[in-house]
């Protein structure tokens, strides 16, 4: 597990530095500065707006000290928060539902992705002859993590044809160069993961792309609406007792939403960690292009979005078949929308 903080200063905070920032003096004192989140592949451009507001300051900016914890998978994230060690998650949405059929409330209150960006694909090395998704019975194939966002995905895509969980082994692989290297390898006969991953393994014509959420278009063509993605989440009781926090959040990961909109390649290489990039800058730049769509470009929830994602669920999850899933108590939009009338790039 990866940890990185950064501390703001009073000075940083007081200095002209600050000068066309978006501090929102005016939301009220913070109920604490210090906000611990998890994040299961921090390197995946899913989660890329954390990073973003990370590296830019955008957190320091608005009296944060934010710790990130950075997990194998979602499902490892989401234990954390559960369990007490994070204050907040950034993770899949669909995590918020699981979460509410075990009686535990969760919310989203700020969106990262309008489009999941997982893409499924077979090893052209052990799947070599491949027909359709019935293929896939009794294979192995490679999540972030069992429970997480790609093995959700990838269970709808079985599902659809006919098959069920039980019916493969899901292998967590993480979300960097060890999933590269269990397919390579032959330890996984398929992949569901996430750029930029997925293009590196395309360039090199090692896999063959079945199911892909990249795009708007693709994600409506898997999962018949707005699928919502990655989000910052946190329990019910963090946000009512942290009302002003939880909006500096929002506000931060506003900020970096705006500044994706109109970042240049250059500008975005020199802000993220030099080990998201894989040992390759041209790479990086050109799985951006591939799922730069999928980022919201403003943080809000689609109103059909949390019932795609129940639906998804339903199809194949039982821990929600037939439970009573209050869809208003999963997310909201009222952080963002204050955010959206402040916070600039």
């Amino acid at each position: 597990m990866q940890r990185r903080s950064f501390l703001a200063g009073t000075a940083a905070l007081a200095g002209a530095s600050l000068v066309g920032s978006p501090l929102a003096f005016g939301q009220g004192k913070l109920e604490t500065s210090k906000v611990a989140i998890a994040v299961g592949g921090k390197n995946l451009f899913y989660y890329l707006p954390l990073t973003i507001a990370e590296r830019r300051n955008f957190f320091k900016d608005e009296g944060l000290e934010v710790e990130i914890s950075d997990f194998a998978g979602g499902s490892q994230a989401l234990k954390a928060a559960v369990g007490g060690s994070a204050d907040v998650v950034s993770g899949a949405f669909e995590h918020t539902l699981l979460l509410q059929a075990k009686n535990q409330y969760f919310r989203e209150f700020v969106l990262q992705g309008r489009a999941p960006q997982i893409v499924l694909a077979m090893s052209k090395k052990t799947m070599a002859n491949y027909k359709s998704i019935a293929d896939l019975k009794g294979k192995k194939i490679g999540v972030t993590a069992p429970g997480s966002s790609t093995s959700i995905m990838a269970s709808f895509v079985l599902a659809k044809a006919g098959l069920t969980a039980k019916d493969v082994s899901f292998i967590g692989v993480g979300a960097g160069a060890g999933a590269i290297a269990a397919l390579q390898s032959g330890q996984i006969d398929a992949l569901a993961n996430l750029d930029p991953v997925m293009t590196k393994l395309e360039r090199s014509g090692e896999i063959r792309v079945v199911s892909d959420t990249r795009t708007l278009n693709d994600t409506h063509t898997v999962f018949g609406g707005n699928m919502p993605a990655g989000c910052l989440y946190a329990s019910q009781a963090f946000i009512s007792k942290n009302p002003n926090t939880t909006q500096a959040l929002a506000n931060a990961m506003v900020r970096a939403l705006k500044w994706l909109q109109t970042a240049t390649g250059t500008e975005l290489i020199n802000t993220v960690p030099e080990s998201y990039l894989l040992g390759d800058r041209a790479l990086y730049l050109d799985s951006w292009q591939h799922v730069k769509e999928a980022m919201s470009p403003d943080g809000l929830m689609p109103a059909d979005g949390p019932a795609t994602s129940l639906k998804t669920l339903q199809a194949f999850d039982d821990t929600v078949k037939g439970k009573p899933i209050d869809l208003s108590k999963s997310w909201t939009n009222d952080f963002v929308k204050k955010a959206l009338t402040t916070v600039r790039a």
